[in-house]
């Protein structure tokens, strides 16, 4: 029986997705091994029924540039009983199966690596690589680097945004965008840079001070009158997600704004529209102000998940595929794969990212970096103490509008 390597995707789509499993496959057949996908994430390692399929040359050539995920993905995470009791080792018994390959972001990562303990400590002869996959590029790689289908996301992100943009300047109104990324900012920032935005929001920005509602609605208020000043009457709104999942639960509630709670009176958020719940928030201020200004919310999140991935993924993912080789044949196991900018494939290993928890904790946006720091500076437009005597024609206290001050950043 030929020596096989199975692979799974889990978490949520990202482009780059079937040129990291198409490229795996491609690679290990050019080397003689049968390829394997499993559906349904990590559910099928711990089910009696796996759905299972051979990859053949023909799959991976017809899906490597197509975005989606042929392998159905799940976001099933196991237990410590599903470990003990339901863990499929006869899956890889009865197979061949010499490696298993996880593709997936951070909880498919924290998962990897409590796969990799739990092989160790069995004493299977399984060797788990990771391929570490986000739209919210939050996995820590080093250097900076991108996670895959960051850059496709954010492509198509920025896409979405000019025209958004272009949609307020013709119409003269404010449109507020609500960008995907719960655990960071990346995302939120790299469009709202890429487009201009005067005003981004990221969970990150509030390094030295706690986040509020008002916070956030005096941030935007911010752009939008000193927008005034300068007699621009449109202009565009980027908010990270992430922004109203660290909210306090009781700010959220005091803004009057519907929405579902679950049992432990917590804010469902994730049945909601960020953009509208932010849109709804802020109308009901610049109305209290008297400020003349029409918003209009937009949701970016969905829409860039599933997209065909641009060259500059279709050759990472192309190369992150052809890493697991190089290190499978190195004999690496319990690691993520990460390639340089030379392209060359280097281990990381998940005990040594792991957190206290065991968990692989997300990479966030320096908020002191260059990246983030010079379009604040430069780009974005907000009141500062030179704005305070014109501002005063749209709020009495211009002060408590002041970029810096609300954020309290020397």
């Amino acid at each position: 029986m030929k020596d096989a390597v199975i692979i799974l995707c889990g978490g949520g789509p990202a482009p780059g997705m079937n040129t990291v499993v198409c490229s795996v496959a491609k690679t290990f057949l050019n080397h003689g091994f049968r390829v394997i996908g499993l559906h349904e994430g990590y559910t099928g390692l711990f089910s009696k029924n796996p759905r299972i399929e051979d990859l053949d040359f023909h799959k991976a050539d017809r899906f490597f540039d197509k975005g989606g995920s042929y392998l159905q993905m799940s976001r099933f995470k196991p237990t410590d009983a599903d470990f003990e009791n339901n863990f499929n080792l006869s899956l890889f018994q009865d197979n061949n199966i010499k490696l298993l390959v996880t593709v997936g972001g951070d909880d498919t990562a924290s998962t990897a690596n409590r796969i990799a303990k739990f092989l160790t400590a069995k004493n299977f002869p399984i060797k788990n690589i990771h391929v570490p996959k986000t739209i919210d590029n939050d996995l820590p790689l080093p250097g900076n680097s991108p996670t895959f289908g960051f850059n496709s996301a954010k492509d198509e992100g920025a896409h979405l945004a000019r025209t958004i943009y272009e949609d307020a300047r013709t119409s003269g109104n404010w449109l507020l965008i609500s960008a995907m990324g719960r655990s960071a900012g990346h995302l939120a920032l790299h469009i709202g840079e890429a487009t201009h935005c005067p005003m981004t929001i990221l969970p990150e920005m509030f390094n030295k001070t706690e986040i509020t509602v008002d916070k956030i609605i005096k941030l935007t208020l911010s752009a939008i009158i000193k927008r005034k000043i300068l007699g621009i009457g449109y202009g565009t709104v980027v908010v990270a997600e992430g922004v109203f999942h660290d909210l306090d639960s009781e700010d959220l509630k005091a803004t009057g704004v519907h929405m579902s709670y679950d049992e432990h009176g917590h804010p469902e958020l994730g049945k909601i529209s960020k953009a509208v719940l932010f849109n709804d928030i802020l109308e009901k201020e610049y109305k209290r102000l008297g400020i003349k200004v029409k918003t209009r919310p937009v949701e970016i999140g969905y829409d860039v998940r599933c997209q065909d991935p641009i060259a500059f993924d279709l050759t990472y993912c192309t190369q992150m595929a052809m890493g697991v080789y190089d290190l499978f044949e190195k004999g690496e196991t319990g690691c993520m794969v990460y390639v340089d900018a030379y392209g060359e494939p280097h281990p990381l290993y998940l005990k040594d990212l792991q957190d206290a928890s065991g968990k692989i904790p997300p990479r966030r946006v320096d908020i002191d970096g260059g990246i983030a720091q010079n379009y604040y500076k430069n780009i974005c437009h907000y009141i500062t103490p030179e704005d305070y005597e014109a501002a005063k024609a749209y709020v009495p206290d211009p002060e408590n509008y002041d970029f810096k001050k609300i954020l309290n950043w020397d």
